[in-house]
């Protein structure tokens, strides 16, 4: 159950200013507070950070209470210059709950579903594809795939 928001007028002001001014930007975020990472790498608190400090500092990652975001920039780092890829997918239709189930258990971005020629479009990137894209065919009611690999973003 979602709760209901509510919002002042001033408040969705601030929001929909803030979203039209936001860059979109790709984050991966870790859950846990800093004295939790620093034990994992065993390196105390002091020394996490001021290697944080660095890595923010190059735009690699950002911190917040109880949270690190790595960003799109540490990602390709790395994991080496990747691009995106698009995977549209025709299923059979008494199969269509099946595969959307197991395509969320792959190593990718976005799954969404369509209306019109192709029902699934996976998003992932190119360092993985083959992996998903055997995944994908190998699944039970899979008719048809389309794979597009991207050569450069227009707008990020």
């Amino acid at each position: 159950m979602t709760e209901e928001l509510k919002l002042t007028d001033r408040q969705y002001q601030l929001l929909n200013h803030l979203l039209q001014r936001a860059q979109p930007m790709r984050v991966y975020t870790v859950y846990g507070d800093q004295d939790e990472i620093a034990r994992e790498l065993g390196m105390t608190r002091q020394a996490l950070a001021i290697h944080l400090k660095r890595l923010k500092e190059l735009g690699l990652v950002r911190t917040g209470r109880e949270f690190v975001d790595i960003t799109e920039k540490a990602v390709k780092l790395l994991k080496g210059q990747s691009n995106d890829v698009i995977i549209l997918v025709k299923i059979e239709p008494k199969y269509r709950e099946k595969v959307y189930e197991a395509t969320k258990k792959l190593p990718i971005e976005k799954a969404l579903r369509l209306a019109g020629d192709y029902d699934l479009a996976v998003i992932t990137q190119e360092t993985v594809l083959d992996n998903v894209l055997d995944a994908v065919n190998n699944m039970e009611g899979v008719r048809e795939t389309k794979t597009f690999i991207s050569i450069g973003a227009i707008k990020e």
